[in-house]
């Protein structure tokens, strides 16, 4: 297609018509930039290079403002690019710095372009490419424009060179060889008296420390003189930055820099550098009380202030110092604690941050007490930020600052009846937690249970749903604490618990069906204790026949609870009658029955197990004597028998588990399974099902077996395939014995699946039970007591790893290469480059110039000599000047001297040439590998 002619050019729209456009349009506006996009295309292929810039200017805005792709425009940009005219060149750079990546198809075409410009006399033409170098620089173009910007960086056009110490910060991070080029003449940048390049260097040195500040620890004299005599802020701040960075690595620069720091923060009126200040001392100084007690008085400055940036700052710097210095938290509690009602919500959520990091055991009440209080006058959105912090606080280390568990769980449930409360979820948790680990406060977890289930606002809300989850497993689970397991009986099954998912009620009929076997077992073992108390000569003298329930209140866990269940005797004052159990059957009956219809298949199943076990006791249980006038046989299993067995079951105590409780199971010997079992399906494709008439629920053909049951019909078919089933196991285990456990036996193969770990004794077992689960019993009691009116109660703990669930893992090695390059320039190296006047770097026989040349430019001998500071100032330039002088001012002979053992160093590096780059690589990684250590320091920290 051809571009469009003349009297499209004439006419063509420019970005100002196109932005009037745009505004214009109060519907439409799509269909108004889709033209304008196919106009653009029509220009954008025009042979005039004006068309062709105000074309790909007007792209460039859609591109910003509506993000439409410009990646067809590639090539054109480039065309616009190679225009002498500078307005078109600033529109083809602003283009390709928003257009342009890595993997551009023409990102190589731009080089020559850029060296072109790079090398301009038009110092704003430098700095437009500069400018793009820094957005699109690869690995490629850092390499091939290294030269360029070495010799940027002595241009005696500040404009200039500002932008190209800037660059180099990407240069570095894309090609890090370039660090052996550049880094001397950017380090002697910093002794430059101009404030904008300063203030480059500076910020490129900033952010060069905060990923390897170990690297820079030998640019400390820099840095210290410019501390000291730099009046720009920006300036401070940046090199504050960086003190606290490299403080934390050696003690003694610490001390050498902790009074300038204070200096700066009596005398500066500005509350930016003031606040850099203050975050210096209390991250990487906080060892010097005098430098953190100046800070803290200085952060009471910007908590007092009207304006709320200060305050926030001001909390912000509390926040920072509160972990190692609680007492600056403590002295300015009452401006925290007011800030809670501040209009600002950043503000609100720092002081809550601060009112947390003084929580212990000795105010966690109050402190949650004073907070709940906030959370319910609050916005929904703080009243969350409130109660996650108050269960995120209370819950740390396994509840270490938790003495009184039985207030806590109270407080929860106090916690959940907040109207805005969304913390369902992890109340939750803390409640089921709590019950496995403290037993001790499972009476009064059973009570605030009872008190959430029969609460009607919790089962309207569906973020408090969990909590009801977690109510209605504890009254189940902790049934034998309640004072009236009727009442919970009530409470689980009362009709507004349709409004909860499936999932949740099916946690309430289990549990119910909890309730109702413990009510069952209570009822015949009251049963059992009347008609025993009929007969005086079972009982011991001086007792008496009627037993009272009463007095079993206050058995303790550890001793009574359990004696009490065992008798029959539960710490319960309610009276299991003969009427009141029938309610209870009855009101199971009409609660569950509309639920066998459910289409919940959880739920479904639940509700038959429950009625089910109500249809096989209830005849049986209240009256024997009617199954005998009706002439029905008694069934083989008594109810009480039933009954007992799931009390039995429901009463295995639960615990909680390790993290790493599955990976103690040791693997049988001889297993060996393939990954992820990919070739089972294989093996298995050929298993044929079983008939469909061994599964038959007809009606059998033989009269005589209209009286069995259908648990008996269902053994008998059992047997019946017992032959066959077993041949056909056999044939299956003998062609692919390798997914089957080892027997140890003889060749009797059962039917059953083989136990996972076959131990030979008992003490065996126990052993590796304590291994599994090391309980940790030390009551976590302050050095002075508080004052409680009971100790603290144990909580079960498990391995280290129960408390930090993660593993944590190994962060991955990042690229060092940048790292290894400074050090090697700081530290010395074999192979640094020298930075001496050269016309080529690039030219091969320059980089193998490295004798005597390399002694005058050693960076190791700088670190060591020219680095050392001796209180003057002048001192460092001094030996700059000496070392120019030495090698200005030599006598013929002795440079012939020199040139001779030049040549011979030639001559001995052309044959070590091919390795020279691996052994510097090798070395910058031995540097990285060692163990740390101290940097080579100058003589100004000792």
């Amino acid at each position: 297609m051809s571009g469009p002619s003349l009297m499209d050019s004439l006419f063509q729209r420019t970005l100002e018509d196109l932005i009037k456009g745009l505004r214009q349009q109060l519907i439409g506006e799509q269909a108004f930039i889709s033209k304008a996009l196919e106009d653009i295309r029509k220009e954008i292929k025009s042979t005039d290079l004006s068309t062709k810039s105000t074309a790909l200017l007007k792209l460039s805005y859609l591109s910003s403002l509506h993000f439409h792709d410009m990646a067809f425009a590639s090539f054109h940009a480039l065309e616009v690019l190679s225009s002498p005219r500078f307005s078109h060149k600033k529109i083809a750079y602003h283009a390709i710095s928003l257009s342009f990546h890595d993997s551009t198809p023409v990102l190589l075409l731009i080089t020559n372009h850029l060296r072109k410009d790079l090398t301009s006399t038009n110092e704003f033409e430098v700095s437009l490419s500069l400018q793009c170098l820094s957005r699109i620089a690869n690995v490629d173009l850092a390499r091939d424009l290294t030269q360029e910007i070495f010799t940027l960086l002595s241009s005696n056009k500040l404009y200039v060179r500002k932008r190209a110490v800037a660059v180099v910060l990407r240069v570095f991070e894309k090609y890090p060889d370039s660090v052996r080029v550049c880094f001397k003449r950017l380090v002697e940048n910093l002794e430059n008296y101009d404030p904008q390049i300063l203030s480059a260097v500076v910020g490129v040195f900033c952010e060069l420390a905060c990923k390897d500040p170990r690297s820079y620890l030998p640019l400390a004299p820099e840095f210290y003189k410019i501390l000291v005599d730099s009046k720009n802020n920006w300036v401070l701040i940046k090199v504050l930055k960086i003190f606290a960075k490299l403080a934390p690595l050696e003690p003694r620069l610490a001390k050498r820099v902790v009074e300038p720091v204070c200096d700066h923060m009596r005398r500066t009126g500005a509350k930016s550098l003031l606040f850099e200040c203050v975050r210096t001392v209390v991250t990487s100084l906080s060892e010097y009380d005098s430098a953190v007690r100046l800070a803290v008085g200085k952060v009471r400055e910007f908590l007092v202030d009207e304006d709320p940036n200060l305050k926030y700052l001001g909390l912000q710097a509390l926040a920072i110092v509160a972990p190692k210095h609680l007492w600056a938290v403590s002295e300015n509690k009452e401006v925290v604690i007011k800030s809670l009602s501040d209009a600002d919500p950043n503000i609100k959520i720092e002081s809550l941050h601060l009112v947390m990091a003084m929580v212990s055991e000795h105010n966690v009440a109050e402190i949650c007490r004073v907070l709940v209080n906030y959370a319910l006058k609050a916005d929904p959105e703080f009243c969350n930020e409130i109660l996650n912090s108050i269960l995120s606080t209370c819950s740390r280390n396994l509840y270490e600052i938790i003495v009184d568990f039985d207030w806590y769980v109270s407080l929860l449930g106090e916690m959940s009846r907040i109207p805005h409360c969304q913390k369902g979820e992890e109340i939750e948790n803390q409640l089921i937690d709590i019950g496995l680990r403290v037993k001790e406060v499972r009476p009064e977890l059973v009570r605030v249970a009872r008190d959430l289930l029969i609460d009607p606002a919790l089962l309207g809300n569906p973020f408090l749903h969990r909590v009801l989850s977690a109510a209605a497993w504890s009254s189940g689970e902790y049934v034998e604490f309640s004072r009236n397991p009727l009442e919970l009986m009530e409470a689980l099954l009362q009709p507004r618990t349709s409004l909860l998912p499936p999932s949740i009620r099916a946690i309430y009929i289990q549990s119910a069906f909890k309730v109702l076997v413990f009510c069952l077992h209570t009822y015949l073992m009251q049963r059992e204790s009347t008609t025993s108390s009929a007969c005086p000569d079972n009982l011991p003298s001086g007792v008496s026949a009627s037993v009272s329930y009463e007095s079993f209140d206050g058995l303790s866990v550890e001793d009574g609870g359990d004696a009490a269940v065992t008798h029959g005797l539960t710490s319960t004052s309610a009276s299991m009658t003969d009427e009141s159990i029938v309610n209870l059957l009855n009101l199971v009956e009409i609660a569950l029955g509309p639920l066998l219809g459910s289409h919940d298949v959880e739920v479904q199943g639940r509700a038959r197990n429950v009625l089910g076990f109500v249809d096989m006791t209830k005849l049986d249980l209240l009256n024997p004597s009617a199954q005998e006038e009706k002439g029905l046989e008694r069934k083989e299993v008594e109810a009480s028998k039933t009954i007992e067995l799931m009390h039995d079951a429901f009463s295995e105590e639960l615990g909680p588990v390790s993290l790493t409780a599955q990976g103690k199971v040791p693997l049988p010997d001889g297993l060996m399974l393939k990954e992820n079992l990919g070739d089972l399906e294989m093996i298995c494709g050929d298993i044929q099902l079983p008939s469909s008439n061994s599964f038959s629920f007809g009606t059998p053909s033989n009269e005589q077996k209209v009286g069995v049951s259908f648990s008996n019909l269902q053994i008998k078919e059992d047997f019946e395939q017992s032959n066959e089933s077993t041949s056909l196991l056999a044939e299956h285990r003998k062609r692919h014995g390798l997914y089957y456990l080892p027997s140890g036996k003889s060749e009797i193969i059962s039917n059953d699946y083989p136990p996972a770990n076959d131990h030979t004794s008992q003490g065996n077992v126990n052993d590796n039970s304590d291994d599994l689960a090391k309980l940790t019993e030390e009551s976590l009691f302050p050095k002075k007591k508080p004052n409680h009116a009971k100790p603290r109660p144990v909580v079960v703990k498990l391995d280290e790893v129960d408390e930090k669930p993660i593993a944590m893992k190994k962060p991955e090695a990042k690229d060092d290469s940048l790292s290894g390059a400074v050090r090697d320039i700081l530290l010395g190296s074999e192979d640094v480059i020298p930075t001496s006047s050269r016309s080529n770097l690039s030219d091969k026989p320059s980089s193998k110039r490295r004798g005597k040349e390399k002694q005058d430019t050693d960076p190791h001998v700088e670190s060591k000599e020219n680095l050392v500071d001796d209180g003057n100032p002048n001192s460092r330039r001094r030996k700059h000047r000496s070392h120019g002088k030495e090698r200005r001012h030599k006598s013929p002979r002795k440079k012939n001297a020199e040139e001779r053992e030049d040549n011979g160093q030639k001559e001995k590096e052309k044959s070590t040439h091919r390795h020279g780059r691996h052994k510097s690589r090798q070395r910058a990684d031995e540097l990285l590998n060692v163990s740390p250590q101290t940097p080579v320091i100058p003589d100004f920290l000792l």
